[in-house]
């Protein structure tokens, strides 16, 4: 559209979103710190984690939020840079999940997941393409830290080294992954149906 042109709607200006009836005002938020999330682990035995290895959409983020909120988890653990920011957009998509469930930024996520394996006896899952195990073969119970990699690259050598197992969803399809916000809420819900 050249300059000076209007767009064809009243007052030349591009319609706004429509308000999500399930969002909350967005002016709180969820705050957890690193050693904040290390306490509550050690409180809760049957804790439930999302672990997301520098996703940056902050659509995803906000969907993974929102499935984590839905499924019990305790907390969206990311790595402090190279990920997505808990913004505006992130807090709309989650629909009042972020005013609930923090998302907690963590130093160096490597160290962060062998801690909780060794010191919380806390199982950690991974889902990759290297899965020796489909999800619905796993034992869910328990603590547990579901791990989830970036949106085309995946998880990060040290981060599935970390892992205990590696897992992968069946995909009966043509495609061959989901999308990360879609895997992560199938991972959730396999947990939370295995725990209820």
């Amino acid at each position: 559209m050249g300059r000076g042109k209007k767009s064809g709607r009243k007052g030349g200006r591009r319609p706004e979103a429509r308000a999500n009836a399930h969002a909350g005002d967005g002016t709180h938020r969820a705050r957890l710190s690193e050693e904040g999330l290390y306490q509550l682990i050690e409180q809760d035995r049957e804790i439930l984690l999302l672990v997301l290895d520098e996703v940056q959409d902050p659509h995803n983020l906000g969907a993974c939020l929102r499935s984590a909120n839905g499924a019990g988890a305790a907390a969206v653990v990311v790595p402090r840079h190279k990920t997505a920011p808990v913004t505006d957009t992130v807090v709309r998509i989650a629909c009042g999940a972020a005013e609930h469930t923090p998302v907690v930024p963590v130093g160096n996520m490597a160290r962060f997941l062998e801690k909780i394996r060794e010191e919380y006896a806390v199982k950690v899952i991974g889902t990759a393409d290297q899965a020796t195990a489909d999800l619905y073969e796993i034992d869910c119970s328990g603590a547990l830290a579901i791990v989830l990699g970036a949106e085309a690259s995946g998880m990060r050598r040290l981060t599935m080294e970390n892992c205990d197992e590696l897992i992968r969803i069946p995909m009966l399809g043509e495609v061959e992954c989901l999308n990360v916000s879609n895997a992560a809420a199938v991972c959730l819900y396999e947990a939370l149906r295995q725990r209820i």
